[in-house]
């Protein structure tokens, strides 16, 4: 096997089920034999990706057939490599069942979704006392969240520079039902260690927010040593730069695994229609009640949800929220239609062109 001290990663004694391998994977993988070998992608840089196999580490690109596919490995997800030490190269040929796959909206007419990590056991959300503490931004994060199949903990950065910090933590559980709010200080280490119950060893724990709130700091924090850049937040609105540019895979000292992501700047929640209900149980739940059972709760006789609203015992502003978020999920789903039409659109205009250049040849 070809190994090298990848860029994101080093040479390390641990083993692939220190890394998270499972039963599952190894049936997944049972119908490859020498030389491909599995292991689990740290982080990608620009063309390649660092890989993490068995007491060590390869960089390798990805065969032709996944790059016509459109099969791209995402950190966090376990990979099939072709290992070639004669020629001293490895070569991503298959990405195995992923268990979750963590991904979020982006701008653009085609609608698709950016996977930010697969295999993810829990979404560490962090957020900071102070302007970005948001409980909006709070339930988007919670609808893709929610969506990717692994559980959700908010985490309130810098909790250390508040007047209450338990205020903060029941202003976000009023729009957070059932989820664990933890308020904590990366600099001071106050509260950190309420976090340990997710960091079981070869658990999977990814971490989401906006720059500046110190997602950095805490990996830095459960690291013990500093292994991640960070940067003081801007006096006039708090917001921080972009410290982290990918997206990679630590192994904290206790054996539970972290990625770090960069900051970020647009929560779009794509297609998380799964989401949706994770996010609004007590709605869900009053839904049940209305006398229609397509009601949108805007005009529509017999709403029970409106009637919980005009009752007080729903927050309006819960309920806005809510239908926001439905509105936009409905207009992702539209353009991702739009956008799988557009592409099958493209291929098959590529296929004609070759059919018709093959004409051409056939008729010299």
């Amino acid at each position: 096997m070809s190994q090298s001290t990848s860029r994101c990663g080093r040479l390390h004694p641990h083993t692939l089920e220190d890394l998270g391998w499972t039963e599952e994977h190894e049936k997944a993988f049972s119908k490859y034999t020498a030389p491909y070998i599995p292991g689990r992608v740290v982080c990608r840089q620009k063309t390649v990706w660092d890989v993490l196999v068995d007491s060590g580490s390869v960089t390798a690109g990805i065969s032709g057939a996944l790059r016509r596919l459109g099969r791209f490995p995402a950190v966090g997800d376990f990979v099939v490599l072709l290992d070639q030490p004669e020629a001293g190269t490895s070569t991503i040929v298959d990405i195995l069942p992923q268990k979750t796959l963590f991904s979020r909206g982006t701008p653009g007419r085609e609608g698709a979704d950016q996977v930010i990590a697969a295999n993810i056991d829990t979404v560490f959300i962090v957020t900071a006392a102070g302007h970005d503490l948001n409980a909006r931004r709070t339930e988007r994060y919670l609808a893709i969240a929610h969506a990717s199949g692994a559980r959700p903990v908010i985490v309130i950065n810098k909790s250390d520079l508040a007047d209450d910090p338990a205020s903060l933590a029941g202003e976000l559980a009023a729009v957070s039902p059932g989820i664990p709010v933890i308020p904590i200080s990366a600099v001071s280490g106050e509260g950190v260690d309420r976090l340990n119950p997710y960091l079981l060893p070869g658990a999977t724990i990814a971490l989401i927010g906006s720059s500046g709130v110190g997602k950095s700091t805490l990996i830095n924090r459960l690291m013990g040593r500093p292994v991640q850049d960070t940067s003081d937040t801007r006096d006039y609105d708090e917001k921080g730069r972009h410290t982290t540019t990918v997206r990679q895979l630590f192994i904290l000292a206790g054996g539970a695994l972290m990625i770090d992501n960069p900051g970020l700047r647009e929560v779009g929640i794509g297609t998380a229609s799964t989401g949706i209900a994770g996010t609004f149980p007590e709605i869900l739940a009053l839904a049940e009640g209305c006398r229609f059972s397509d009601c949108r709760h805007e005009e529509e006789p017999g709403c029970a949800v409106r009637a919980a609203v005009a009752a007080g015992t729903l927050p309006a502003v819960r309920l806005e929220s809510f239908q926001r978020l439905v509105q936009e999920l409905a207009f992702e789903e539209e353009k991702a239609e739009i956008g799988l039409v557009r592409l099958e659109r493209k291929r098959w205009k590529a296929i004609g062109k070759i059919q018709r250049d093959i004409g051409k040849t056939k008729g010299r």
